[in-house]
């Protein structure tokens, strides 16, 4: 038996194959949807790409299941509460695949959606009795379980599928032998619970010990727990639950469209259109020289994450970028179903160097300073867009806290009338801040650079709530 982790660290997603050497056959489970690693290892271990498996509808990427069908003739699998447009086998709970060497059985364990189930993989070789691992999709991760709230929007409840899931956990994973490896779909910084661990395996026997969903209580309790203080999720997560259900063209025809250069003139036609203007730069490089009316979101952050809550999945999409990145930009985007990118600028900003014009800047100042006019007679107002948990922990005294997440629905709120400085709290969410409020006419405003952590390192005054 082979089985193979995948992590991709900017979505904290994980994937996996499984192969089975005797029949020369690879399953993938919860693929990403650039698939060209899976492909390459399946070859290198001299196996053939069969069955790909999604545990759920994924929110917050787009899976690769069509793309694998396509390339590689591969059946799809799913749970079988689930319903979607495109030809699956429906795994209900027992149901198992059977090689030489490997046996996978489904455990049918909704909660987190309602079509969720989790895989076990037996070792044929070394104990057909007892599974050497579960692969528990987003039902169960290392130090947390996953949120029962992303599928209000589609007519469940949090209270419901909460049940559900206390169900699933204690009737179908807990039951398992200590000795149970744990493979989930996420990691720490994934927006699918709230609290997980940056290991990326565990035991079933120290998630029982350590993992505070699974102590002892009432079913109540664990509702009231696992559906309290989860963080807030991004827009796109709905739209890409839906898109996994659908068919759809693969990442591999959308790139073709969206890595196509154009040249000035296009591009500010395609922006006279109502077109997003991406640049992907690092926010210092941004702050340096932008075309005017541009976001900034970083490739150096949550770049994925950050684009599905701030773009528009209506209104094109057009990428600047320092000449190379172009790809790595719009393939991101596309793990993420933002498929209507038309095309990138050529050369990057260099195809400004005429038009000085159509430039601006963003005045980023430091720490000290940033000190110096707050205490001035006429002081900025001091815009802490770090999310509600991050400003109650430590803030400086005097500052308004709205959520880069919210900044676009409650832009109102920020006074026209007034001088506006902005942070976060290391200085990659304040520069989308910044480019959102030129975006908007907010100019007349300073970014502290750096953030609070450089606040911190001057050891400036803060507060608490």
């Amino acid at each position: 038996m082979i089985l193979k982790q995948y992590y991709l660290g900017c979505l904290a997603h994980a994937s996996y194959m499984l192969g089975d050497e005797a029949s020369a056959t690879a399953i993938i489970v919860d693929p990403q949807r650039d698939i060209q690693q899976y492909v390459a290892d399946a070859e290198k271990f001299g196996l053939r790409i069969r069955h790909v498996f999604l545990t759920h509808f994924h929110a917050d990427f787009i899976a690769g299941h069509l793309e694998l069908r396509d390339r590689c003739n591969a059946s799809i699998y799913l749970g079988s509460r689930a319903q979607a447009q495109y030809a699956f086998i429906a795994m209900k709970n027992g149901d198992t695949l059977d090689f030489p060497g490997l046996r996978l059985q489904v455990l049918e364990t909704p909660g987190h959606t309602i079509e969720s189930i989790s895989i076990l993989a037996f070792d044929l070789q070394k104990d057909s009795a007892n599974p050497y691992a579960v692969l528990t999709g987003d039902t169960l991760f290392i130090g947390d379980v996953g949120r029962p709230d992303l599928r209000a929007s589609l007519g469940w409840t949090a209270n419901d599928l909460g049940a559900h899931l206390f169900d699933s956990l204690h009737n179908q994973l807990l039951p398992l032998r200590d000795e149970t490896l744990v493979y989930p779909a996420h990691g720490a910084g994934s927006l699918c619970g709230k609290q997980l661990s940056s290991d990326t395996v565990s035991s079933l026997g120290d998630q029982r010990r350590l993992n505070y969903a699974l102590q002892p209580m009432t079913k109540v309790e664990f509702i009231r727990l696992v559906t309290a203080d989860q963080p807030d999720a991004p827009a796109y997560f709905t739209y890409d639950a839906i898109l996994n259900t659908r068919e759809r063209t693969t990442l591999e025809k959308n790139l073709a469209q969206a890595l196509r250069p154009i040249n000035l003139d296009e591009a500010l036609r395609f922006k006279n259109e109502n077109a997003q203007i991406l640049d992907i730069r690092d926010a210092a490089e941004y702050a340096k020289g932008h075309l005017v009316g541009s976001l900034n979101i970083g490739l150096g952050g949550q770049y994925a994450t950050w684009a599905g809550t701030v773009l528009n999945r209506e209104q094109p999409i057009v990428i600047i970028a320092e000449p190379g990145r172009e790809q790595e930009a719009a393939l991101r985007l596309g793990r993420i179903g933002f498929d209507h990118v038309k095309g990138y600028l050529q050369g990057g900003m260099a195809a400004l160097a005429a038009r000085p014009d159509l430039v601006t800047l963003t005045e980023r100042v430091s720490a000290p300073m940033m000190a110096e006019e707050l205490a001035s007679a006429h002081p900025p107002v001091l815009l802490d867009i770090r999310t509600p948990r991050e400003w109650a922990a430590k803030h400086i005294e005097g500052s308004v806290n709205i959520p880069l997440n919210h900044l676009q629905e409650r832009i109102a709120e920020i006074p026209r009338d007034r001088h506006i400085a902005v942070h976060c709290a290391g200085g990659y969410r304040s520069s989308i801040a910044a480019s959102i409020l030129f975006r908007e006419g907010i100019t007349d405003l300073i970014e502290l650079a750096g953030g609070l952590a450089a606040w911190d390192a001057a050891q400036l005054p803060v507060v608490s709530q």
